[in-house]
């Protein structure tokens, strides 16, 4: 890094020294030219290169005698040239209103002169002027206007700073759309002129405003592009930026993997080089993931920390993500108070934000006349009789400023004793409104609250009724079947040899009961919020080999092939939750599963994990029921032998595999046949 800066220190020194002997040969040169229009083109190069090396006062000083010498010529070539450089110089020292009186009397000249390159290079200026001023809607036309000619005449260097300037117009006036369209544009030249900084800037902004449109797959895309491009030594501020920025990308499709190890690099990195935001950005987001995980001890840590970052650096955007995670936090815990109190204070920030973020465009007024500056210094000689008329009229206007100012004193302090009263009177009525507004957001936001809750309590008792349907349906058929046929035999009215010939129906009904208390028992535990796992070492080909041995009959009543291509391999997990997903998996295979048909069980390493498949070979699974397998709504169809079902298998196994930090996925076409996978760690989790 310091021979970097060394380097480019060299580089400005010779470039200042080249300057220098250039301004002197110009000097030279310019004292013995006449009075003509080549005296001005050398006067112009003269106030360009001292405009270059930031000698501000000579240039000023040369642009009023060009200006002079260009209006005694009429040569308006040299004065529409001198006002511009004059406006550039105003620019540099932020005074916009004298940047902007200049530009516009260099663009007046330029028109009259039908001067099509001026004209846009003068408004692509103010249009730069304007929009860091905030005046966007100006800003945007005076770019706009000039870009036209920039792509006409392909001046590659020029359309660079509209397009990026045009870019940052359009994203604070929340115009993604457009804001989007111009930093590509922007990318694509600044590629062309091999601009590396540049390239790494526009690709970031496109990369946040994909992000910001939820288009997370482009995100993703142009984030890694900058990654490739970063250089470890100069890039430290965009790298620290970029990591948690991926990582929140991945961690929308829930690729928890990736998400982690960007997150983590990302955390790491920004502590390395000691950047707060880097580091507050990294720590909400791996708080979001840790309690998506329902790693809720470490999420609480890390949200500490970064609410403390977040108020000592006053990033708002991120405390507002932060207050939104703690109040996730709470509900899931079951702590609806504190979720509560976390709501309110993220919808009074959301409401400070929004107020603050709501695009400002004040009206465009004219710049006021140019003022003299010190650097005006040349000024022309004045007659001595004109001289001293104006001392008199001077006396005579300071006399008048006195009086007007002692009549306006006066007129001040009446009007602040007036204001001061009606301050003092509306103050309390002020803050007595203040306060019922207070109330009215709690209770707003408190009624928000309740009305979520009452949604989910809702959703939950429609999931009941279901289940209470199918109880008193199914249960209530197989066992009075049951008790039926054992009456009949009881009272006479059927022979053993008829009974003996019910037995296998019998059995599927006893079975079908016991299922159905069996998956609706295990849900009652799962729906228990103080329901934790119990992880241990097993061995996952001990509880194939034993679910596989419980559905033996139905698997040979079937002729059903069964493949066991387990291995011996361990699993972290609570093993009796483990079984009843395995149990749950291999009855519904059989259950699919036509005469003739394929199951295979299998498991193996899979990236430290370990990877369990139940295949079959059986009736598959349509698209559109793919994506209710896994839901709370009891979806269940007959098996092949009109076997009945709870609806509530894959619901159990979904929450009992998440619990125990794994997850599970199915893979099925119609009439071919399913693939379900369950990824489940194989050692404790730090």
């Amino acid at each position: 890094m310091k021979q970097l800066i060394t380097l480019a220190a060299l580089f400005w020194m010779s470039f200042v020294l080249s300057q220098n002997k250039r301004i002197d040969s110009l000097t030279v040169q310019l004292a013995f030219e006449n009075q003509d229009s080549t005296k001005v083109e050398t006067s112009l190069h003269l106030i360009k290169s001292l405009y270059n090396v930031k000698d501000y006062q000579k240039a000023l000083l040369y642009i009023n005698q060009t200006k002079r010498l260009s209006e005694t010529l009429n040569y308006p070539q040299g004065i529409a040239e001198s006002c511009y450089y004059q406006a550039l110089i105003y620019t540099d020292r932020n005074d916009y209103y004298n940047a902007i009186d200049s530009y516009n009397r260099s663009r007046k000249v330029y028109q009259q002169l039908n001067d099509t390159l001026g004209i846009a290079k003068v408004n692509n200026s103010i249009g730069l002027i304007e929009i860091r001023r905030g005046n966007y809607l100006v800003g945007l036309n005076n770019s706009l206007s000039a870009i036209q000619i920039f792509e006409e005449k392909n001046l590659q260097e020029e359309l660079s700073t509209a397009y990026n300037n045009l870019a940052d117009a359009y994203f604070n006036t929340n115009q993604l759309e457009k804001s989007l369209e111009f930093n590509l544009k922007a990318l694509s030249v600044r590629t062309r002129l091999q601009d590396t900084v540049g390239i790494k800037i526009s690709t970031k902004n496109a990369a946040v405003l994909y992000s910001m449109r939820k288009e997370h797959r482009k995100a993703i895309e142009y984030y890694e592009k900058v990654i490739a491009l970063l250089d470890d030594k100069n890039d430290k501020v965009l790298r620290g930026e970029i990591l948690p920025r991926i990582g929140a990308e991945y961690l929308q499709f829930r690729d928890y993997d990736v998400a982690l190890d960007f997150l983590n690099k990302g955390l790491s990195y920004n502590r390395s080089n000691k950047n707060p935001e880097g580091i507050l950005r990294s720590l909400n987001a791996l708080a979001d993931l840790n309690i998506q995980q329902r790693r809720l001890k470490t999420a609480e840590i890390q949200l500490s920390e970064a609410q403390s970052i977040a108020k000592s650096i006053d990033k708002k955007d991120e405390l507002l993500y932060n207050y939104k995670l703690y109040k996730t936090l709470e509900s899931e815990r079951g702590y609806f108070q504190n979720a509560f109190f976390w709501q309110e204070k993220y919808y009074v920030l959301k409401e400070e934000l929004d107020e603050l973020n709501k695009p400002q465009i004040p009206e465009y007024k004219e710049p006021i006349a140019l003022q003299p500056s010190t650097e005006d210094s040349l000024k022309e000689e004045v007659k001595p009789n004109q001289e001293n008329k104006t001392a008199t009229n001077q006396d005579k206007e300071v006399q008048k400023l006195k009086l007007i100012s002692y009549g306006l004193s006066i007129a001040v302090v009446i009007v602040l004793t007036i204001l001061l009263l009606i301050y003092l009177k509306r103050k309390n009525r002020i803050k007595y409104t203040r306060e019922l507004e207070d109330k009215n957001k709690k209770i707003n936001i408190q009624n928000k609250a309740f009305t979520e809750q009452k949604e989910r309590l809702e959703e939950s008792n429609k999931v009941k009724d279901r289940l209470f349907s199918i109880v008193s349906h199914d249960l209530k058929d197989s066992i009075s079947s049951i008790k039926g046929c054992l009456d009949l035999l009881k009272e006479g009215g059927m022979s053993q040899e008829e009974f003996d010939g019910l037995i296998p129906e019998l059995s599927d009904n006893a079975n079908n009961a016991s299922m159905l208390l069996f998956n609706l028992l295990n849900w009652s535990k799962s729906q228990m919020q103080n329901l934790e796992p119990n992880a241990e070492l097993f061995n996952i080909q001990d509880v194939f080999h034993e679910k596989m041995s419980l559905v033996e009959q139905k698997v040979d009543e079937k002729r059903i092939v069964l493949i066991d291509e387990s291995q011996r391999d361990f699993v972290y997990a609570d093993r009796s939750m483990i079984e009843i997903v395995i149990q749950n998996l291999i009855a519904n295979a059989v259950k699919f599963s036509r005469v003739g048909d394929i199951i295979t069980v299998s498991n193996r390493d899979k990236g430290g994990k370990a990877l369990l498949c139940i295949e079959d070979t059986g009736v598959g699974i349509s698209e559109e029921n793919i994506d209710k397998l896994f839901g709370n709504n009891t979806f269940t169809t007959r098996g092949t032998k009109n076997e009945k079902g709870t609806g509530l298998g894959l619901t159990i196994c979904k929450e009992m595999v998440e619990q125990n930090n794994g997850r599970i996925w199915v893979e099925s076409e119609l009439n071919l046949g399913s693939k379900f996978f369950v990824e489940l760690p194989k050692s404790k989790l730090e």
